[in-house]
């Protein structure tokens, strides 16, 4: 019989197992809406304004077929005195002055003012990626960037809610977001986010999101101080369906800030797709609509380019560019962009880092609208396109690239000490206004918790009737004040009553303002992006730099010689002689580096420079050869210290020993580089390769043909691992070396 089986390629049968692959691209359709920057109904320019001085065609519609969208943008969301100039510069040379840093931003905004949804798509869709980041650099509305976090948990367990937000404040989010799996816990998640909120720090801002009532509820009673789930569509339909009007969302504007409450409008590209009613226009035009009706109703900002359709977008070609764009298009409509980010796009890594990255080097108002700072089973918006396990991660980048993502490293024990505070405030509260009590045990499982996985649910209805308890009795947030005030939290009191003075004087409510954590506002008004170019705008200050490059997994020269102290008693080496040529053919020389077992007693492999040398002489010993202790002081090079030491052995062979771990076999009569067996990856080098390494020394010895031991070899990136701890380990043996002839060595007696 013959097999039949189809053959297959092992190289592509490896990349199917690649992450890349669970995801669902798909094929364009601009029928069904599924195309990131243009389709072929997407509507041409226009605009013409009537004699009454009202829009009377606005993108080849005339008014008398305007839907509820159109009538909304074109009455309330251009600045019609400049519209006739904007709308007939070129596409080319409106992109051009966005991009151009020497052309001021203000006057890019007031030009943007006037044009239509359909020019704004049009001109953004010239812009190649790295255009949009140059835009982005000069137009975003703040100068210092920020960043938002996720707060949830599984259980809704306030005392967890309480400790993720004061470790999230502690590493630099200065918005903190919490949602629900179950809605009516929403009043307790915001009583504990608020009191977490204010523990590492002051003026970060909080919000519940949750059905729109209940979360303007809440923000009415002081439960939260910002709003973002107010959602704009770009069709009618998508409206109709969510029995909503552009109105409506107006109206919900108002009613936020008129009660001192920060609030921007949600929107993203993929979110028509996914309602069957995108009209067949591509997804960059329709996020046009949105962003354009966000300025007609008021609202000071937008949330998108990555929020719940984004891997909708990233699905077709050229998606990541259309999300970009989208946070560009609302920092061209002057409006503060929080940059979505808030949904994984991608099982693969290098798919969701490079969503992220392009935005990070350029800066925005918020660089994520949603980091989940949480483990990502705990994140019950879904994970994001970072969480907590990737913190480490986002530092580095920060730190790499010399840039301010927003985030600055935290440690250990300041964080348990926050999670503790933290945790033990919310339960002050909580017993103090009757809503629960938790346990000594309990708290101690929350500040030490990854997740809520860790943590004991020991009554599944503590927290439902807690937030019940929240919703009768009107709690508001100035009784979370006196019951902080009265249990012995007197400065977490001072700083949730602060909160409530800021929205009297409602400063916050300026375009892209956020509380620095001296309470001062940073906004539009009182930091406004001043980018006009190399050697201008917002960079890092010194201390600022400082605290991101102060990452903790950083290590220095004096903390590797430290830590090589420590082990000093391993081994003591006693200094003999000026070393002479041996005569005993059966002699084989180590040349020890200037540090090796003087300085270092540890390789990168984590064998102890004893246990090295023990197992090269037993090797050595296997084959009947004699071994000889020689330090080498006037060089670090391997090949020098191997040479030099075979010059002096008997045999006319030697191994050479680095402090770190790399070793050779050489002989005498050959040059520096052309040694005879060379095992370069120190970090990899076991025990039985060193005892392997002195076999085939004395069989180099001896005269028998050795087959040399290859190097070890592993697909981890080896050198990013080890290189900062191996140069490290070089600078203390070149602080040994010294100008001086080779000499005997001998081992202590113990």
């Amino acid at each position: 019989m013959t097999d039949e089986r189809a053959a297959r390629s092992g190289r592509f049968a490896a990349l199917d197992r690649r992450p890349v692959n669970q995801d669902g691209l798909a094929h364009e359709d601009p029928g069904l809406g599924l195309v990131a920057l243009r389709s072929p109904d997407d509507p041409d320019p226009s605009l013409v304004i009537g004699a009454d001085g009202r829009v009377a065609e606005m993108d080849g519609t005339p008014r008398e077929r305007f839907d509820m969208l159109d009538r909304m943008i074109a009455d309330h969301g251009l600045d019609l005195a400049v519209a006739p100039e904007a709308m007939a510069l070129a596409d080319g040379e409106l992109a051009r002055r966005i991009v151009d840093p020497g052309y001021p931003r203000e006057e890019v905004a007031r030009l943007v003012g006037g044009i239509t949804p359909a020019k704004l798509a049009a001109v953004v869709r010239l812009l190649r990626p790295v255009e949009m980041q140059m835009a982005i650099g000069k137009m975003r509305v703040r100068r210092t960037p920020s960043i938002q976090a996720h707060v949830t948990n599984r259980l809704d367990d306030p005392l967890l809610i309480a400790a993720d937000a004061a470790t999230a404040v502690a590493f630099g989010f200065r918005e903190l977001e919490t949602t629900v799996p179950v809605l009516e816990d929403a009043p307790s998640n915001a009583v504990a986010l608020l009191i977490g909120s204010q523990v590492a720090a002051p003026g970060a801002l909080t919000q519940c999101s949750v059905e729109e009532a209940m979360e303007l509820e809440l923000g009415m009673r002081g439960l939260t101080t910002y709003a973002e789930t107010v959602s704009l569509y770009g069709t009618e339909q998508v409206f109709v369906d969510g029995d909503d009007t552009p109105w409506s969302k107006a109206f919900l504007c108002s009613a936020y800030a008129s009660r001192g409450l920060k609030m921007r409008v949600t929107s993203g590209g993929g979110a028509e797709v996914l309602m069957g009613a995108a009209e067949g226009r591509s997804m960059l035009y329709l996020e046009s609509r949105c962003v354009a009706l966000a300025r007609a109703i008021g609202a000071q900002g937008v949330q998108n380019g990555g929020i719940d359709g984004a891997s909708v977008v990233g699905a077709v070609p050229d998606g990541m560019r259309e999300l970009l764009a989208e946070n560009l298009m609302v920092m061209l409509r002057d409006l503060e962009s929080c940059s979505g980010n808030d949904t994984q796009v991608s099982e693969s890594d290098i798919r969701r880092t490079a969503h992220t990255v392009p935005l990070l080097l350029a800066g925005s108002d918020f660089l994520f609208s949603g980091f989940g700072s949480v483990t990502r089973y705990d994140n019950m918006f879904g994970p994001s396109n970072f969480n907590g396990d990737d913190l480490d991660d986002y530092l580095v980048l920060q730190r790499d690239w010399g840039v301010d993502g927003g985030l600055r490293p935290a440690a250990e024990a300041d964080v348990l000490a926050v999670r503790e505070r933290a945790a033990r405030a919310v339960r002050a509260v909580y017993r103090r206004l009757g809503l629960a009590d938790y346990d000594e045990a309990h708290v101690q499982a929350v500040v030490e918790a990854h997740g809520s996985k860790e943590v004991p649910l020991e009554d599944p209805l503590a927290v439902l009737r807690a937030a019940s308890a929240v919703q009768r009795s009107g709690v508001t947030a100035l009784e979370v004040v006196a019951a902080l005030a009265e249990e012995g939290f007197a400065e977490e009191a001072e700083r949730v009553l602060a909160m409530i003075r800021e929205r009297l004087k409602g400063d916050y409510l300026q375009t892209a303002a956020i509380f620095d954590e001296e309470m001062r506002v940073l906004s539009k008004v009182t930091d406004p992006n001043d980018y006009a170019g190399p050697g201008t705008g917002y960079e890092p200050d010194r201390r600022r730099r400082r605290e991101i490059a102060s990452v903790r997994q950083e290590l220095s020269v004096r903390e590797v010689r430290a830590e090589q102290e420590l082990a000093a008693a391993t081994l003591t080496l006693v200094e003999g002689p000026p070393a002479e040529v041996g005569s005993d053919p059966r002699e084989v020389a180590i040349g020890l580096s200037p540090a090796a077992g003087r300085g270092i007693w540890t390789t990168l492999s984590g064998i102890s420079v004893r246990d090295a040398l023990r197992e090269i002489e037993a090797g050595l010993e296997e084959e009947g050869c004699e071994a000889r202790l020689i330090r080498v002081r006037s060089t670090v090079d391997l090949g020098l210290v191997g040479l030099t030491a075979a010059r002096l052995a008997g045999s006319g062979i030697a191994i050479g020993l680095q402090g770190k771990g790399t070793a050779l076999i050489h002989r005498r009569d050959l040059v520096p580089l052309a040694n005879l067996e060379l095992y370069s990856v120190a970090p990899l080098i076991d025990r039985e390769m060193y005892r392997t390494l002195g076999i085939n020394a004395g069989r180099h010895a001896k005269g028998v043909v050795t087959v040399p031991a290859k190097n070890p070899y592993t697909e981890e990136a080896i050198t990013a691992r080890y290189h900062t701890r191996a140069l490290a380990l070089v600078a203390i043996e070149r602080e040994r070396s010294e100008p001086a002839v080779p000499i005997e060595l001998t081992r202590a007696v113990r």
